[in-house]
């Protein structure tokens, strides 16, 4: 008798298993249908869920969190000048350099009452240097009316539209506003609205107060000292290592990460996380009724057959190999266009997508922009390729065990 290789036994399955595939070419094509939407629907809604969730950190991270800030110890309980901490250190700044930061800026920021001739209102004052602040803050690019601000030292203030609604003023207008110096004692100064800016929450628009941080510290009798010290690393999920640095280089002060000072955004990067394996199984587990009930049909149309050839010797874990083999051409050819299909689906919305019409209001409420930009990981393109392969070869082993457990006499004269 002759003897193969393993190798030409393989070689010779894989050619019967692909012609096996296409005998039902309408029901085959029905399952690469069903897989290909699948693995469509796995990579294309985890891609938005993503953008969504990535776009709502980037605009808070820009809404004055930033990735790392450092304040004083008592500072994120009783936000109020008494609290403030003085200029950066040498070793602080030297840590500063590291190439994983972007970049960084100091800032006053307290509580404070603006006034108009007609109406006031509690905001929060914030003085920054504008050129710093251009990548870490929304403002310069939010300023809808006037001017952004010029320098530190630069005494016009921004504020936001709907604040300049509520205290019926506008642009070129004086305003006054009130807070406490360190000695808690009153104080107040005019200033001219040099810009107006909007954003998409509305809550920022009328909570935020924006001057030049000396002319800040000057109002306020601050002296040098400042608020807070925001950092804006390279990458928002990899910031942990700046975190320890900075920490060791200012043990005094209170060093927090983003995910600290806001645990809701930090809990929606760990939902989507968990999201995106809850979804690909279950995705999985609507696909693999299709995919089992296909390859027990086409084993049962082909009992006798397998009968046949079990009593020409083929043995039974030969059989298996088979249908497994059947499985895996399904699923690869599924999978190939599935890839493609979500490639062209998000082609066309990278640039990003208008979702306004799903409702301002609700989206701003979410902290949701209404440009949506769909992020697609390599990881979870891979991750839903390889739920599909293994899983749908796990599925498939019912059907070839029942494949390769007929009895060859009973197969042969089954009707």
């Amino acid at each position: 008798m002759t003897r193969y290789s393993f190798g030409t036994i393989t070689a010779m399955l894989t050619v019967i298993a692909w012609r096996n595939v296409w005998r039902n070419h309408r029901r085959t094509l029905i399952m690469l249908g069903a897989i290909a939407v699948g693995v469509w629907a796995m990579i294309w809604l985890t891609a938005i869920m993503r953008g969504m969730v990535d776009q709502m950190i980037t605009d808070s991270i820009k809404n004055l969190i930033a990735h790392v800030q450092i304040h004083a110890p008592a500072y994120r309980d009783d936000p109020s000048i008494a609290n403030s901490m003085p200029a950066p250190s040498d070793s602080l700044q030297q840590a500063l350099q590291d190439p994983a930061i972007q970049t960084w800026s100091t800032r006053v920021r307290v509580p404070a009452v603006i006034s108009s001739e007609r109406e006031s209102a509690g905001v929060t004052l914030v003085g920054i240097s504008p050129l710093r602040e251009r990548e870490m803050l929304f403002l310069a690019g939010a300023v809808t009316d006037g001017r952004y601000l010029q320098s530190p030292r630069d005494d016009g203030v921004i504020i936001g539209a709907k604040l300049a609604e509520r205290l019926e003023t506008r642009l070129g207008w004086r305003i006054v506003i009130m807070s406490q110096d360190p000695d808690n004692d009153i104080v107040d100064r005019g200033f001219r609205v040099v810009g107006i800016f909007d954003t998409e929450m509305e809550a920022t628009e009328t909570s935020y107060v924006f001057t030049g941080l000396q002319s800040a510290q000057e109002f306020l009798k601050m002296g040098s000292q400042v608020s807070e010290l925001a950092v804006l690393t390279n990458d928002y999920r990899h910031e942990q290592p700046i975190v320890d640095k900075l920490r060791d280089a200012a043990p005094d002060l209170e060093v927090l990460p983003w995910q600290e000072i806001d645990k809701y955004l930090a809990t929606m990067l760990n939902v989507v996380e968990g999201f995106v394996w809850v979804w690909f199984i279950v995705v999985f587990i609507a696909m693999s009724f299709g995919l089992v009930n296909t390859l027990l049909m086409a084993v049962f149309e082909r009992t006798r057959e397998i009968g046949l050839i079990q009593a020409l010797g083929m043995k039974p874990r030969l059989i298996l190999l088979q249908v497994l083999i059947e499985s895996f051409f399904l699923l690869s050819v599924g999978l190939v266009f599935g890839n493609l299909l979500s490639w062209l689906s998000i082609i066309p919305i990278q640039d990003g997508w208008d979702i306004s019409a799903l409702g301002v209001e609700g989206l701003e409420y979410a902290g949701m922009s209404t440009m949506l930009y769909p992020v697609v990981q390599a990881s979870d393109v891979i991750l839903s390729n390889v739920v599909v392969i293994v899983l749908g070869l796990i599925a498939s082993l019912y059907p070839a065990w029942r494949a390769a457990r007929h009895v060859p006499v009973e197969a042969i004269t089954r009707i």
